[in-house]
């Protein structure tokens, strides 16, 4: 700033003591000197503070330097401790590459030993596994094979029942059929004829002595009436199978006409019985068959007991023959 003073007071002084022309010539080099003079100000303010900025970067530059210098000794540091560690550790590798290779060379024999064991230990463990899996096989068939069975004892556990449920019902038909004849046929109670139930069929005795005469095949009154009221009771009964059998007694019969022999007494008494039965009655005659037993079926000792006429009442049991058949 100095400098600038001096310069004016001489440019004034200059000035009172020269032309008018040079006069102008020395303000127009005062103005530009002005204008140099701002400019190099600017410019000096400008690098101020570029430099200041400078500066502060060069600091953080110095700080980072200094980090960075920390950086590299502790990393030499690190590598140093790394170094030795390596060291350590290439001296420890080459002590157990050394008792690798002793143990190797002791271990030959060892290891064809225990080769050896593991292919009869694997041959083992495929023999076992061959036989676990045959067991499984088997296993697997003896359980298809429970369960069949199991199927089958429930089938047959169903039909058991249903055998069962058909016999008790038969039962109940046989008792309710004897029931109903033994009610038809009380008058005749105490005169020869009887009625039970064994077998799980129903047998109706009538002796010979209500029935005919002797050597006769001819119903007579009173008997009639009784195969009457037996048929009548009978009208209906589908289920049954009616056997009405002949038998005599064990005294030989003779004769040149008929009836010939017992035989023939008992077979056409047990026919004039069955055709009293159709003729008086609705029965299919499907279910009606007459037979006859001579001598050969007795009671027992008693020959007027064995002269008789049995209608034989079997209940039908198709259902339970083709349960117990299936």
């Amino acid at each position: 700033m100095k400098r600038v003073t001096s310069l004016l007071v001489a440019s004034t002084l200059i000035f009172a003591c020269v032309p008018a022309k040079k006069y102008e010539d020395l303000k127009a080099k005062s103005e530009q000197c002005q204008e140099d003079l701002a400019k190099f100000q600017a410019e000096n303010e400008k690098f101020k503070n570029e430099n200041t900025e400078l500066n502060q970067l060069l600091s953080a530059k110095k700080e980072e330097l200094s980090e960075l210098q920390e950086e590299l000794t502790d990393a030499k540091r690190k590598f140093l401790e790394k170094e030795q560690q390596y060291d350590k550790l290439k001296s420890l590798h080459d002590d157990i590459l050394l008792r690798y290779d002793r143990l190797l060379a002791n271990s030959s024999r060892e290891n064809t030993s225990l080769t050896a064991k593991l292919d009869k230990t694997q041959r083992e463990l495929q023999a076992k596994e061959d036989e676990l899996n045959k067991l499984e096989k088997t296993l697997n068939e003896l359980k298809i094979t429970l369960e069949n069975k199991q199927r089958a004892l429930e089938l047959r556990e169903q039909r058991v029942k249903e055998l069962e449920q058909l016999i008790a019902e038969k039962d109940a038909a046989v008792n309710a059929l004897k029931e109903k004849v033994s009610k038809a046929l009380l008058a005749f109670e105490n005169k020869g004829l009887t009625v039970i139930q064994k077998n799980g069929k129903v047998y109706v005795s009538l002796e010979a002595k209500l029935l005919f005469a002797s050597g006769s095949t001819k119903v007579g009154t009173d008997g009639k009436v009784a195969v009457i009221q037996l048929a009548k009771a009978l009208e209906g009964e589908e289920e049954l199978e009616i056997v009405v059998e002949g038998h005599t007694d064990s005294d030989a019969l003779k004769s040149s006409t008929h009836p010939r022999n017992n035989w023939e007494l008992s077979v056409l008494r047990a026919t004039s019985v069955v055709e009293i039965m159709m003729e008086n009655s609705e029965i299919n005659p499907k279910i009606l068959s007459a037979a006859g037993r001579s001598q050969y079926n007795p009671l027992g000792e008693d020959k007027a007991a064995n002269r008789r006429i049995e209608v034989i009442l079997t209940p039908k049991l198709d259902k339970l023959y083709d349960i117990i058949s299936n």
